[in-house]
């Protein structure tokens, strides 16, 4: 059995390239910037970046275009491909890219005041604690519901 499976999280370097294809799928391209830290020469440790192309299919490819930008941190989850292309001069070229199953939005790039903000995010993506909130009992003991 064979692993081809790919995780990382970085910055993107640019607006995300939104395109359809002529059956109406729409593609993006992203390009995700990951830092790497190693000890130099003069063994202080540095940053140094590494550039991926990802490729991001579908109404994810829609969302990304929507609502990500040049600097905005994301994590992206899928694998490597291989392929070769021909440029318009006639030379063949090959790269690998990474085909994204999933992309997370990480933060927001607008400033926050004293907590986290959601104005960025899609509304499908808004954390919903409603769920979680104590509901006000009878009684006004939690202790009374508990069945055990």
């Amino acid at each position: 059995m064979n692993i081809n499976r790919v995780v990382l999280t970085g910055n993107l370097t640019a607006d995300p390239d939104l395109r359809a294809l002529s059956s109406g799928t729409s593609v993006a391209r992203l390009r995700l910037a990951v830092n790497t830290r190693r000890k130099s020469s003069s063994g202080q440790w540095e940053e140094k970046p590494n550039y991926f192309n990802v490729t991001v299919w579908g109404a994810q490819a829609d969302n990304c275009a929507q609502y990500l930008s040049k600097g905005r941190p994301v994590a992206i989850d899928g694998r490597l491909e291989w392929r070769e292309y021909t440029t318009q001069d006639g030379q063949t070229r090959q790269t690998v890219e990474v085909i994204a199953e999933t992309v997370q939005f990480l933060a927001s790039r607008e400033p926050t005041g004293n907590g986290p903000s959601n104005a960025s995010r899609p509304a499908s993506a808004r954390s919903d604690t409603g769920d979680f909130e104590i509901a006000p009992s009878a009684t006004g003991s939690i202790e009374d519901d508990i069945p055990f």
